[in-house]
């Protein structure tokens, strides 16, 4: 017997086919099925040790070049080299170790979801085990609070609902019944079925055991997340396309240097191979992995402050290039808080403000705010609620929570908005006796005494039960007959919007009334009127899919709810056309299918976690960057899956925060806009720094070619080069980190997935800015010659001209195209200035401080050489702001001639 197929058998048949009785196993039978099926746990599975994750963050092309450098190095005996090299390398390991310390977590949080202990029939004796101990064809007993502790096919209910949205998404407690259902019944529709880490939430039951650990609905969820591979995100996708490109561009132009020395000039093997070195050194941006590992850090603690915990570094970049966003409804479009948000009586429609459990709102018709307080017939509706009513409402922490079923909960805060009091009222009206809800006559009753002599019956239920009781309607300042077509109209209507519909009536009855029975109910109520019912949008929710939609990000729903309740959320929400797919249609579709409705359509209901998963891949395969928002543990695989999954932190489960690489502190959907735009500055911020980093390396390599091509002494020693390189990565190019977001950031389309790294307009930009340094570095440096100062003195200057240069140019990066004309545009970023002058400070040491000029080979220098030095600075911050005028210039005319 499969799975998928216990809840097609009826009661008995499904205790037959687990060779079980309504007394449960016998103790021996038990322990035999134990030791054959095993524990009921789930398959614990292999996790990458810390040493494992440390050695991972040498596994990058990038990387292997520096230690093969390094290793070149150290056989020349070139040590401090060698100690520059590593101690980059070492530095760039452990801040990715560090940001990245916390492994894959998701199966033990699935193991912490289980149930400790479970209550059985062993041989007619009602006993408590350890929920590891249960087995096929136990007999578990249920009661409100429990956690279902396998899956179980039911036996026998009383009034039992289960609240199962960690499996399927939907936001209201799922009342069971026994009965078989259809073979094609979606996971949420199989009324007859209890699955292992749900929650009791009311009422009694008893099921047998059909699936234990791996087999259980919990158990395909966690062995899928275990398969499901995590994609890489864009960015490292790019980087390494990049990091092959340059590592081949590198090697090639060092063995030609080599060669071309060897051959033309006849230098000896051992000095051109060292020059080799140099310029396989001097071109390769050993500080680039440090500095975008710390601009994405930056980005952390920023998304951090704005609520939105990243638990991967990468996926604050995948955040910027997103197209799709998939969004869970129920917690996350949603509060998971059920909400009256209509209170119709036989002369007005109310509409309600407010979401939650909070008691915060008002009330309105057509779009203006009343005072329901001039409605006393409405306040009668309103007090049966409050009064018919086994919820209870407290606030915790500066939080609202209900305390008991979430549908009774919402009439609370509905008479708190209309100024009612809870203690008062029950004062007045105590009850006397009631008639519990239970899913046979599908209403509960409540009979009252006031302090005058009176008496009332007060009943809430389905519709159509409280109709067939009553034979008058409540209106402004009289009774009157009972208009049944208005309140099927009324009842359609309200459905149609995704609403649940509770109808409330009274009568009086005698003083001397105390018991309330099943006769009393047979007929003489008055209508007070129906309330709407929903888990109703987050306000901030509706302005975050505007500002998506904005961003050229789509967004689509995907939930285990109802067909009808999504596509009204979705309408509210702004999200899609009013198309909506079930899973039963999304598993009719082959893929191709699938990536052609996936789009088209935005809204897709009852959806599995195969369904979900299938979801993701399909956009994926569309070229799509996919973010996937959950809470539950349905929606972990997807999760994994999507370029970057978004968890909810507060109500969210444990496997779906460990399953995400981000998680939302205030589960509040808007806070992924905010994301969205704190990833883009982080590309952005990404893109200035290689187009900062990379003139460098161009330039210290234009050198070292240029010396070589003319047979003339290196203007820089590989020593220098990877001192300028380290000092002015550490300082200059990390201050770009803490760039603010420009304005237009959110106004942009998504970039394209496969966009390069490096544009056609930043390779223009790093070899021209190249050529500016490599040229002017050479020129200072023969001219430090043919004054006749000493080698020595002449690579000094080169370095400071160097620097000087990668200083300038600096800001000129703080805006790619924009001009730099004002003070603000030159000490805008307060960390520009600040590197500026710790660089500074730095390079003064280097030049005059005996141990470093004994280290590096450089001497003092005089006022007219610094002269030079920043003469040259200012010359090519002035040559590049004319560049970008002219590119500017080509722009608008392009622009024109469209």
């Amino acid at each position: 017997m499969t799975q998928e197929s216990w809840h097609e058998l009826a009661a008995d048949a499904a205790l037959a086919a687990q060779q079980s009785s309504a007394e449960g196993l016998s103790n021996e039978e038990a322990a035999r099925r134990l030791a054959e099926h095993g524990p009921n746990r789930l398959t614990p599975t292999h996790k990458r040790g810390p040493l494992m994750r440390f050695l991972l963050q040498f596994h990058n092309l990038l990387i292997y070049v520096l230690l093969a450098a390094a290793g070149v190095t150290a056989l020349l005996q070139h040590w401090v080299d060698t100690a520059v090299i590593v101690g980059v390398v070492a530095i760039n390991a452990f801040i990715g170790f560090i940001q990245e310390g916390k492994a894959e977590q998701a199966m033990e949080a699935i193991r912490r979801m289980l149930s400790p202990e479970a209550t059985v029939l062993r041989g007619g004796k009602r006993i408590v085990v350890a929920a590891e101990a249960l087995v096929p064809g136990d007999i578990v007993l249920l009661q409100s609070g429990d956690k279902v502790p396998a899956d179980l096919r039911l036996l026998g209910v009383k009034n039992l609902r289960i609240e199962e949205a960690a499996l399927t998404g939907e936001s209201s407690a799922v009342e069971k019944n026994p009965a078989a259902v259809s073979a094609q019944a979606e996971l949420g529709d199989r009324f007859c079925m209890a699955y292992s880490s749900t929650l009791v939430v009311h009422g009694q039951g008893s099921g047998v055991v059909v699936a234990t650990a791996d087999d259980t609905e919990i158990g395909r969820i966690s062995a899928m997340l275990e398969e499901v591979q995590a994609m890489t995100t864009p960015l490292l996708r790019q980087m390494e396309t990049f990091g092959r490109w340059l590592t081949g561009a590198i090697m090639a132009l060092a063995v030609l240097t080599f060669l071309f020395g060897w051959l033309v000039h006849s230098f000896s093997l051992g000095d051109m191979f060292l020059a080799a070195v140099s310029m396989a050194v001097a071109a390769i941006p050993e500080g680039l992995p440090a500095v975008l590992t710390i601009t994405l850090a930056l980005g952390v603690q920023r998304m951090a402050g704005r609520n939105a915990i990243v638990r991967r570094l990468p996926a604050v970049e995948s955040l910027g290039s997103v197209t799709v966003i998939c969004t869970d409804k129920t917690g996350t479009l949603t509060r998971n808080e059920m909400t009256v948000q209509r209170v119709i009586t036989a002369a007005e429609t109310f509409d309600v403000s407010g979401s939650g459990y909070a008691p915060h709102g008002g009330f309105s018709i057509d779009g203006k705010e009343t005072d329901i307080a001039g409605y006393p017939h409405a306040l009668d509706l309103l007090r049966a609620a409050l009064l018919c009513n086994d919820a209870q409402l407290h606030e915790i922490e500066g939080q609202w929570q209900i305390a008991g079923d979430p549908t009774e909960g919402a009439l609370i805060p509905l008479a708190l908005k209309a100024g009612m009091d809870t203690r008062f009222e029950h004062g007045e009206l105590p009850r006397t006796d009631l008639i519990p809800f239970e899913s046979e006559h599908r209403y509960m009753a409540t009979l009252h005494h006031d302090h005058t002599g009176h008496a009332f019956v007060f009943v809430k239920g389905a519709v159509e039960q409280v109709l067939a009781m009553c034979h008058k309607q409540r209106g402004a300042g009289e009774d009157a007959a009972l208009d049944l077509p208005h309140w099927h109209a009324q009842m359609a209507a309200t459905g149609a919007l995704g609403q649940r519909v509770l109808a409330l009536a009274m009568k009086a009855v005698d003083n001397s009334q105390r018991e309330l029975k099943f006769a009393d109910m047979d007929g003489g109520f008055t209508l007070l009127g129906m309330v709407g019912i929903s888990d109703p949008p987050r306000e901030e929710a509706i302005a975050a899919v505007r500002d998506c939609r904005a961003a050229g990000i789509r967004v689509k729903m995907i939930t285990g709810d109802h067909a009808d309740t999504a596509r009204a959320i979705a309408v509210q929400l702004g999200i899609g056309d009013g198309l909506a797919l079930t899973g039963a249609e999304l598993d009719a579709l082959d893929d191709e299918g699938l990536r052609r409705a996936v789009h088209d359509v935005d809204v897709f209901a009852r959806a599995s976690p195969e369904n979900k998963l299938r979801l993701v891949k399909a956009l994926q395969a569309n070229g799509e960057i996919v973010a996937m928002t959950g809470d539950g543990v349905n929606d972990a695989p997807a999760l994994k899956r999507a370029d970057i999954g978004v968890a909810m932190g507060m109500k969210g489960t444990e496997v779906a925060k460990e399953a995400a690489g981000m998680v939302l502190a205030d589960d509040n959907f808007a806070t992924i806009a905010h994301a969205v735009q704190e990833g883009r500055t982080v590309y952005d911020n990404i893109r200035k720094a290689i187009v900062f980093i990379m003139p460098t390396n161009g330039g210290e390599a234009g050198i070292v070619l240029i010396a070589i091509l003319f047979g003339m002494a290196l203007p820089l020693t590989p020593v220098q080069i990877l001192w300028v390189n380290m000092v002015t990565a550490v300082t200059l190019a990390l201050a770009l980190s803490f760039e603010k977001a420009e304005p237009d950031v959110m106004k942009r389309k998504p970039r394209a997935a496969s966009e390069p790294m490096l544009s056609g307009f930043m390779i223009w930009r790093i070899s021209f800015v190249s050529a500016l340094l490599a040229l002017g570095v050479v020129a200072l440096f023969l001219w430090e010659i043919a004054r006749g100062d000493s080698l020595a003195t002449a690579r000094t200057v080169a370095v400071n001209a160097l620097v000087m240069g990668e200083i300038a140019y600096l800001f000129n990066c703080r805006f790619l195209l924009a001009p730099v004309r004002n003070w603000r545009d030159f000490g805008g970023n307060p960390y520009v200035l600040l590197s500026i002058a710790v660089l500074v400070v730095i390079q003064l040491a280097f030049t005059y401080l005996p141990f470093m000029q004994k280290l590096f080979g450089v001497v003092a220098l005089d006022a007219a050489a610094w002269g030079l030095i920043a003469g040259f600075g200012v010359l090519l911050f002035l040559a590049i702001e004319l560049e970008k005028l002219a590119i500017r210039r080509m722009d608008k005319r392009k622009a024109a001639q469209k």
